[in-house]
């Protein structure tokens, strides 16, 4: 699951309006963000499968800290907790944690059986193989990326020239990169595959945020006006 992830965050926004769009792509991002990291550190293990199908290029051996159920529940609480004690806004906190969670549920349907119920050796590991069917993943995928970018965009309107083309810019770039990397052969080696997972990690919520930062809710029906929620 790639863009699939980014859909929760910019459908989130409905629900959640004055919670940056950059936290809310964070935290269905979480734990692929706190994966190339641990790998690096070699805490969690991946092998490279060149000549595999596409999507099943990589094997996933073992990462317990960043995709366990029981792991994704302590980050979530974590992502939503601290960022509900620095703003009281209950439903931006609500949707962080959620987002965070839908993470596992999301890479459940499409990974093999390696998404592990809780760390340790012989801990139960699910999927169900979406992978398997490149047509179905695809469909899956960008039709919920769809319909993610239609609900931000709706719920949303541009301040200003960032705030009318940032946003629309990243989400017709990530779609562009879904589409090429689908058959695309996997980086050489595990180092490179961190160390690109942390800088396209990090890149779009950065970019989500400040293209968010100039934009704000959309006026209701008949309303004439829009409420800026803070960035």
């Amino acid at each position: 699951m790639f863009i699939g992830h980014f859909a929760v965050g910019l459908a989130a926004k409905r629900v959640a309006p004055k919670t940056s769009l950059g936290l809310l792509i964070a935290a269905p991002l979480l734990a692929d963000l706190l994966w190339p990291v641990f790998l690096l550190l070699g805490w969690e293990h991946v092998g490279i499968n060149p000549d595999g199908p596409p999507f099943l290029r990589l094997d996933f051996l073992d990462y317990p800290y960043s995709h366990s159920l029981l792991m994704d529940g302590v980050w979530a609480a974590l992502f939503a907790g601290g960022y509900y004690a620095v703003t009281r806004y209950r439903a931006g906190a609500l949707m962080i944690a959620c987002g965070v969670v839908s993470h596992w549920v999301l890479d459940v349907i499409t990974h093999v059986p390696d998404m592990p119920l809780t760390p340790g050796e012989g801990a139960t590991k699910v999927g169900l193989g979406l992978w398997h069917s490149v047509p179905g993943t695809m469909a899956v995928e960008i039709a919920m990326f769809a319909i993610g970018s239609y609900l931000y965009l709706t719920a949303t309107r541009g301040r200003d020239a960032v705030g009318r083309y940032a946003v629309g810019v990243m989400i017709a770039v990530l779609f562009l990169l879904y589409v090429f990397t689908a058959n695309a052969a996997p980086p050489p080696n595990v180092r490179a595959l961190g160390i690109g997972g942390l800088v396209f990690g990090a890149l779009f919520p950065l970019w989500a945020w400040w293209g968010d930062r100039h934009r704000e809710a959309a006026a209701a029906p008949g309303t004439g006006g829009g409420a800026r929620p803070p960035g």
